[in-house]
């Protein structure tokens, strides 16, 4: 009996070290999206998630919104972001949907796992756009294409989180700020598409208007993301499993096996 809990430890050993040799090429690599408003603060719609090789551009500051960060601004709306990312050649993305009907509430969290290959160059960097509601067209997303690299640069994925702040809100610049129920997300709309055009360009989100119709909601009184400190949304992004779970669990057979052949010694005296 020994013997073959001995055998089979060395069988399981041996067959994870290949598999994780065959399995090299992909890697499980966890985004966790966390919103971090408080309980009477603001919201966020799906978040849409993109993996590329840090040339897709979601916007540039001052320049006028593309169709895919209007309809994700103004509606949440991410298929035609979607249909862009997809269309300029890349296939790793995702539409994160938050645990409220897709709505991201204050503390709520959800995650999403890609299988990625750390040497293939379309899948190093991360890029990320969900509205903030409610508003008319504000949002949060990636200016900077190659600011999120997953890796440590040296081929391996890498563990690491950072935090959207308020004064990281941006305007879409397509949408007059003008909090009317009809016209916000969220707040009342119930068709997308029904502001007004502003015709602008993107830019840092001044906040609501003060004494406007939703800081004076009750519901959103404490939505002021302009205010020192605070905190929009936390990216966790994790390996799974980490390198030492492997070590660990290969430790564990090996010792396995030898308590199996201490069984055996000590049968024999």
């Amino acid at each position: 009996m020994s013997r073959s809990i001995h055998r089979i430890a060395t069988a399981v050993a041996f067959s994870l070290v290949a598999g994780t040799s065959a399995a090299d090429a992909q890697t499980a690599v966890q985004i966790r999206v966390t919103a971090l408003s408080p309980a009477l603060g603001t919201a966020l719609t799906p978040m849409w998630l993109g993996v590329h090789d840090g040339t897709f551009r979601v916007f540039t500051a001052g320049e006028a919104a593309s169709a895919g960060l209007e309809a994700i601004a103004e509606d949440g709306n991410t298929a035609v972001l979607a249909a862009t990312f997809g269309g300029a050649g890349f296939t790793t993305q995702h539409t994160l949907l938050g645990p409220s009907g897709g709505i991201f509430l204050g503390g709520q969290s959800a995650t999403h796992t890609f299988m990625l290959d750390a040497g293939n160059p379309m899948q190093r960097y991360l890029s990320y756009a969900s509205m903030v509601v409610p508003s008319n067209d504000a949002f949060i997303a990636t200016m900077n294409p190659t600011a999120r690299d997953l890796t440590d640069g040296m081929g391996n994925f890498r563990n690491f989180s950072f935090v959207v702040m308020g004064s990281q809100v941006w305007d879409g610049g397509t949408e007059v700020n003008d909090e009317l129920e009809a016209n916000t997300a969220f707040f009342g709309q119930t068709m997308p598409n029904t502001g007004v055009d502003e015709n602008g360009v993107v830019r840092l989100h001044p906040g609501f208007n003060p004494g406007g119709r939703i800081l004076s909601s009750d519901r959103f009184r404490d939505g002021d993301f302009t205010q020192a400190g605070y905190q929009v949304v936390r990216f966790d992004v994790s390996v799974v499993p980490e390198p030492s779970t492997w070590v660990m669990l290969l430790s564990g057979l090996v010792v396995l096996g030898a308590m199996a052949r201490r069984r055996v010694g000590g049968a024999s005296a």
